[in-house]
């Protein structure tokens, strides 16, 4: 088995295209990974090969290679790398400021009902967690 990084690396756009077709799944093949991408205008099939295979030796994805066809599967979860992004973005665009990032969001755009009331618990849990 191979060792990755504790860290793993960012990935670029085209990458995150295609683990957002993983984490929506519980493993695919390059061909599913290209059908789900090609319709809507994303990667050809070659460079949905060549992508996963960036994506394996990076750490980003694990592959399954007893079969024919490989099955991969993300390596990181949805949730960490939101938030490795969200912590970038709140370093570098809004001054490592979490509010300012969340007022900008909250204000440059429509927010559900559903939405606003899982901003409240949120905030109403971090105001009990408050020291």
């Amino acid at each position: 088995m191979k060792n990755f990084p504790a860290i793993l690396p960012k990935p670029t756009e085209g990458e995150l295209e295609i683990l957002h077709v993983l984490w929506s799944r519980d493993g695919c093949t390059v061909r599913e990974v290209y059908e789900v991408l090609h319709p809507a205008g994303g990667v050809g099939y070659t460079t949905a090969l060549k992508l996963l295979q960036v994506m394996h030796s990076k750490g980003l994805v694990v592959r399954d290679d007893s079969q024919r066809a490989h099955v991969y599967r993300a390596a990181v979860s949805k949730e960490r790398t939101q938030k490795r992004f969200l912590v970038d973005i709140v370093q570098r665009v809004f001054d490592g400021s979490p509010s300012q990032l969340v007022l900008h969001a909250l204000g440059s755009q429509r927010t559900s009902p559903e939405e606003l009331r899982e901003i409240r618990d949120l905030l109403n849990k971090l105001d009990k967690e408050a020291p």
